[in-house]
Protein backbone atom coordinates (compact mmCIF):
# COMPACT_ATOMS: atom_id res chain seq x y z
CA UNK A 1 0.00 0.00 0.00
CA UNK A 2 1.05 3.37 -0.92
CA UNK A 3 2.01 5.11 2.85
CA UNK A 4 2.18 8.98 3.85
CA UNK A 5 5.76 8.84 3.97
CA UNK A 6 6.02 9.85 0.58
CA UNK A 7 4.50 13.16 1.55
CA UNK A 8 8.17 13.45 3.51
CA UNK A 9 9.83 15.40 0.30
CA UNK A 10 7.07 17.80 -0.03
CA UNK A 11 6.77 19.08 3.47
CA UNK A 12 11.00 19.11 3.53
CA UNK A 13 10.74 20.95 0.33
CA UNK A 14 8.32 23.31 1.14
CA UNK A 15 10.43 24.14 4.11
CA UNK A 16 13.41 24.88 2.45
CA UNK A 17 14.94 27.83 2.56
CA UNK A 18 18.94 28.74 2.94
CA UNK A 19 18.99 27.91 6.70
CA UNK A 20 19.41 24.68 8.24
CA UNK A 21 16.07 23.00 9.41
CA UNK A 22 16.36 20.99 12.47
CA UNK A 23 18.45 17.95 12.11
CA UNK A 24 16.16 16.05 14.18
CA UNK A 25 13.06 16.79 12.38
CA UNK A 26 14.01 13.92 9.60
CA UNK A 27 14.08 11.60 12.71
CA UNK A 28 10.67 11.94 13.83
CA UNK A 29 7.43 10.31 12.56
CA UNK A 30 5.33 11.64 10.43
CA UNK A 31 1.44 12.37 10.88
CA UNK A 32 -0.78 12.93 8.48
CA UNK A 33 -4.92 13.98 9.28
CA UNK A 34 -6.90 14.81 6.17
CA UNK A 35 -11.10 14.14 5.64
CA UNK A 36 -10.77 12.10 2.71
CA UNK A 37 -8.10 9.63 1.39
CA UNK A 38 -7.94 8.34 -2.30
CA UNK A 39 -4.87 5.84 -2.68
CA UNK A 40 -4.88 4.63 -6.16
CA UNK A 41 -1.72 2.65 -7.18
CA UNK A 42 -2.68 1.33 -10.67
CA UNK A 43 -2.89 5.02 -11.82
CA UNK A 44 -0.11 6.12 -9.90
CA UNK A 45 -2.00 8.78 -7.89
CA UNK A 46 -2.83 9.63 -3.85
CA UNK A 47 -4.94 12.09 -3.13
CA UNK A 48 -6.06 13.80 0.38
CA UNK A 49 -8.43 16.22 0.95
CA UNK A 50 -10.08 18.25 3.58
CA UNK A 51 -8.04 20.04 6.03
CA UNK A 52 -5.13 18.20 5.46
CA UNK A 53 -2.41 18.95 8.25
CA UNK A 54 1.28 17.03 7.66
CA UNK A 55 3.71 17.09 10.46
CA UNK A 56 6.79 15.50 10.94
CA UNK A 57 9.06 17.50 14.03
CA UNK A 58 8.60 21.19 13.72
CA UNK A 59 7.66 20.69 10.21
CA UNK A 60 3.70 21.72 9.43
CA UNK A 61 2.25 21.80 6.25
CA UNK A 62 -1.33 22.74 6.05
CA UNK A 63 -3.52 22.28 2.59
CA UNK A 64 -7.17 21.82 1.12
CA UNK A 65 -5.75 19.08 -1.22
CA UNK A 66 -2.66 17.36 -1.21
CA UNK A 67 -2.11 15.31 -4.66
CA UNK A 68 1.02 12.73 -5.24
CA UNK A 69 1.67 11.51 -8.85
CA UNK A 70 3.95 8.35 -8.30
CA UNK A 71 4.96 5.63 -10.34
CA UNK A 72 5.86 2.19 -8.71
CA UNK A 73 4.98 3.93 -5.48
CA UNK A 74 7.76 6.53 -5.52
CA UNK A 75 6.47 9.68 -5.57
CA UNK A 76 7.49 11.65 -8.82
CA UNK A 77 5.37 14.93 -8.20
CA UNK A 78 3.62 16.60 -5.70
CA UNK A 79 1.06 19.56 -5.28
CA UNK A 80 -0.81 21.08 -2.53
CA UNK A 81 -3.27 23.18 -2.78
CA UNK A 82 -5.15 25.80 -0.25
CA UNK A 83 -6.68 29.09 0.60
CA UNK A 84 -3.97 29.12 0.96
CA UNK A 85 -1.64 26.60 1.58
CA UNK A 86 0.55 27.41 4.82
CA UNK A 87 3.74 25.52 6.42
CA UNK A 88 6.14 26.74 9.23
CA UNK A 89 9.55 25.02 10.11
CA UNK A 90 11.84 25.55 13.08
CA UNK A 91 15.60 26.37 11.58
CA UNK A 92 18.24 26.35 13.83
CA UNK A 93 18.12 30.68 13.70
CA UNK A 94 14.37 30.71 13.81
CA UNK A 95 11.22 29.87 12.48
CA UNK A 96 10.68 29.88 8.53
CA UNK A 97 6.98 30.32 7.52
CA UNK A 98 5.17 30.73 4.56
CA UNK A 99 2.17 30.27 2.22
CA UNK A 100 0.62 30.16 -1.20
CA UNK A 101 -2.18 29.47 -3.05
CA UNK A 102 -0.52 26.10 -4.88
CA UNK A 103 3.09 24.42 -4.46
CA UNK A 104 3.96 21.93 -6.37
CA UNK A 105 7.58 20.27 -5.76
CA UNK A 106 8.93 18.11 -8.72
CA UNK A 107 11.48 14.72 -7.28
CA UNK A 108 13.68 14.62 -10.24
CA UNK A 109 14.44 18.29 -10.47
CA UNK A 110 13.93 18.61 -7.02
CA UNK A 111 12.62 21.80 -7.96
CA UNK A 112 9.61 23.40 -5.63
CA UNK A 113 7.43 26.04 -6.85
CA UNK A 114 5.26 28.43 -4.92
CA UNK A 115 2.18 30.00 -6.91
CA UNK A 116 0.14 32.52 -6.35
CA UNK A 117 0.73 35.29 -3.19
CA UNK A 118 3.36 33.23 -2.74
CA UNK A 119 5.52 34.51 0.61
CA UNK A 120 8.50 32.94 2.55
CA UNK A 121 9.06 35.06 5.96
CA UNK A 122 11.74 34.75 8.04
CA UNK A 123 11.83 36.87 11.41
CA UNK A 124 11.24 40.28 9.98
CA UNK A 125 12.21 39.74 6.66
CA UNK A 126 10.23 38.32 3.49
CA UNK A 127 9.99 37.98 -0.11
CA UNK A 128 6.66 37.75 -1.66
CA UNK A 129 6.14 37.41 -5.44
CA UNK A 130 3.26 35.91 -7.12
CA UNK A 131 6.16 33.00 -8.40
CA UNK A 132 8.62 31.54 -6.33
CA UNK A 133 10.90 28.55 -7.14
CA UNK A 134 13.31 26.96 -5.50
CA UNK A 135 15.77 25.26 -7.22
CA UNK A 136 17.36 22.60 -3.74
CA UNK A 137 20.04 21.01 -5.64
CA UNK A 138 21.54 24.51 -6.98
CA UNK A 139 20.32 26.04 -3.59
CA UNK A 140 18.86 29.01 -5.96
CA UNK A 141 15.77 31.27 -5.83
CA UNK A 142 14.08 33.10 -8.62
CA UNK A 143 10.63 34.96 -7.88
CA UNK A 144 9.11 37.27 -10.40
CA UNK A 145 10.13 37.26 -14.28
CA UNK A 146 12.85 35.13 -13.42
CA UNK A 147 10.51 32.91 -11.94
CA UNK A 148 8.04 33.32 -15.55
CA UNK A 149 5.83 35.27 -12.66
CA UNK A 150 3.71 38.19 -13.69
CA UNK A 151 3.93 40.53 -10.96
CA UNK A 152 7.30 42.31 -9.55
CA UNK A 153 9.53 40.66 -6.13
CA UNK A 154 9.08 42.27 -2.97
CA UNK A 155 11.95 41.47 -0.24
CA UNK A 156 12.36 43.10 2.63
CA UNK A 157 15.15 42.68 4.71
CA UNK A 158 15.72 44.28 7.91
CA UNK A 159 18.88 45.63 9.58
CA UNK A 160 21.31 43.91 11.52
CA UNK A 161 21.00 44.30 15.03
CA UNK A 162 23.36 46.75 17.04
Amino acid sequence: MYRADALLPLALMLFASSLPALESDQDQPIELTADYADIDESRGLSVYKGDVDLQQGSMRLRADIVTVHHVDRKPERMVAEGQPVKFQQQSDKGPVKGEARRAEYEVGTENLILIGDAVVVQGKDSMRSDRIIYDRVRSVVKAGAAAKGKERVRISIQPPAK
